[in-house]
């Protein structure tokens, strides 16, 4: 079952008011977008995404609230396009879960998950040409290596990369899994394969270039008044989040709700396992 991570806290700080429009920028299997059209009246919550599959999954899981969510297909850096399109100027508050989605890492075809075979994919938008496979198997030594240390912050990125090279052609998760292992042995509970997973989903979707688009459109998008919710759950996205919205504090464009970044409860770890690593920061535009 889909649990939305930080669920009571994300409707906290978007303050929702039930003549509102809101903006659930990463709808997945619609969680946060169905807990948000609950609290609705005669507003509606725009669920964005940019994997159609999970989409037809959110508009199965809130049917109920069906009269209060408009859904969209398409990336961070269309929704200005996408308001336009709906008439609307702005929204009265923005929420980004920048996690992963569940049906992603549960459906081996999609090439999400270490723990089950599947090709190399890893699309969040299957329209799209580019595959983790063509980068696995056609991106030179140094620049594969460079990849994995930027984005998956892997400090063995360079043993990493000389034997997925050397052990070409990959077009697994499970054989990309074990070429990793065999060149990092397990060193904790955490697969040596994690970080290298993490920087190949992030490439092969341009993730943080869309990452700044929607960080740099938050005055374009949300309204004076209107907060922005943002959940993230690396280290690296957590550093553009805040140093975006420290940014907008100091141009006096917004206030930061969150002096400190927020973490989830024990309760909710222990409940939740994949909250864990999720940190929550919250502002309000002027």
């Amino acid at each position: 079952m889909h649990v939305p991570v930080m669920l009571g806290e994300c409707l906290e700080y978007l303050a929702i008011r039930p003549a509102g429009i809101f903006l659930d920028a990463t709808a997945g299997l619609g969680g946060h977008s169905g807990a948000i059209a609950q609290k609705l009246e005669t507003g509606f919550v725009i669920a964005n995404d940019r994997d159609a599959e999970s989409l037809e999954l959110a508009k199965l899981n809130t049917s109920q609230w069906a009269d209060r969510i408009r859904f969209h297909h398409g990336a961070f850096s269309e929704l200005r396009s996408a308001l336009a399109g709906l008439g609307i100027e702005r929204v009265d508050g923005l929420l980004a879960d920048l996690g992963v989605s569940r049906y992603q890492l549960t459906e081996p075809e999609r090439g999400f998950s270490i723990m089950t075979d599947g090709p190399l994919d890893m699309r969040q938008n299957r329209g799209q040409e580019l595959t983790a496979d063509e980068i696995v198997n056609f991106t030179p030594e140094k620049e594969l290596a460079d990849l994995i240390y930027q984005l998956g912050e892997e400090r063995r990125s360079r043993r990493i990369s000389r034997a997925i090279v050397r052990a070409r052609p990959i077009h697994s998760t499970q054989r990309l899994s074990h070429v990793i292992e065999v060149a990092v042995p397990r060193t904790s509970k955490i697969h040596p394969a994690t970080q290298t997973f993490q920087a190949l989903r992030m490439a092969v979707n341009d993730e943080q270039v869309e990452l700044d688009r929607l960080l740099g459109a938050l005055p374009d998008l949300v309204k004076s008044g209107g907060r922005v919710v943002v959940l993230s759950f690396m280290s690296l996205e957590d550093r553009k989040v805040k140093q975006s919205f420290q940014a907008l504090a100091r141009e006096r464009r917004a206030d930061i709700l969150t002096k400190h970044v927020v973490r989830p409860s024990v309760e909710e770890t222990k409940n939740n396992p994949p909250s864990r690593s999720a940190k929550l920061r919250a502002l309000e535009m002027k």
